[in-house]
């Protein structure tokens, strides 16, 4: 035995009969402190009947006086009497209610859309369908597939989000280091259609130089124009 049977009902019987404290009574039961109080108070657990832990033989009456000597002793389960075998899990779909089975396709739709890197293996675990269903649903063949929508198999009862997180990871695992290196794309419409910069002639500074060329006959024509002056004079 490696867990507590009843937390909370042990939790209830624990604060009635001892003097432990809320931290050693929420650190025994997997419960919060604050839980444990609102129980001692009446707030909480109000209809739950209180099953005492040394009847069952999870705890003994050492361990229990042990604790309430020492406020930072932290209670421990009693070693089993009886070593049960460990029960193997069988291979295969999962078994699902008959209740639920309608539920099946739009799980799957579900799953297929929002993880499509798992595997037909691993949908068959968690929601206990057949690839056939899989692949139609897939391939949008189903003979239901207008009428289907994607519903959460946590949600639906089909599975629990621990096995679903487990999937997921594995699946991950599986398929490895995603290239997250950006692809190149072209340039933002407001940069490609922004406007020129107008050109603003009372700005010296930013203004920008032109070349200024010269016509060689035009001078010399100048130069000839002013010699004539000066002779005639």
């Amino acid at each position: 035995m490696t867990q507590l049977l009843m937390p909370k009902a042990t939790a209830v019987w624990l604060v009635d009969n001892t003097a432990l404290s809320f931290e050693q009574i929420a650190a025994f039961c997997t419960l919060h402190p604050l839980e444990v109080k609102a129980i001692a108070d009446g707030e909480a657990a109000q209809g739950i009947k209180g099953a005492d832990p040394v009847i069952t033989g999870q705890l003994t009456r050492e361990e229990i006086a042990k604790a309430e000597k020492d406020p930072a002793y932290r209670l421990k389960l009693a070693p089993p009497k009886v070593k049960l075998p460990e029960v193997k899990s069988k291979k295969g779909p999962r078994y699902t209610p008959v209740s639920r089975r309608q539920d099946r396709p739009n799980a799957i739709l579900w799953l297929v859309r929002n993880h499509p890197e798992l595997k037909d293996a691993a949908i068959m675990r968690l929601v206990g369908t057949t690839k056939p269903t899989i692949a139609a649903i897939r391939d949008r063949t189903h003979w239901n597939s207008q009428t289907l929508s994607p519903m959460d198999p946590v949600t639906l009862g089909l599975c629990s989000q621990i096995d679903l997180d487990l999937e997921v990871n594995r699946a991950a695992k599986e398929r490895g280091p995603v290239d997250t290196t950006p692809e190149q794309t072209l340039l933002p419409a407001d940069q490609t259609t922004s406007a020129p910069a107008k050109y603003d002639p009372f700005e010296r500074d930013e203004a920008p130089k032109r070349e200024e060329r010269y016509d060689a006959e035009k001078v010399f024509a100048n130069l000839k124009s002013l010699r004539d002056d000066d002779d005639e004079r």
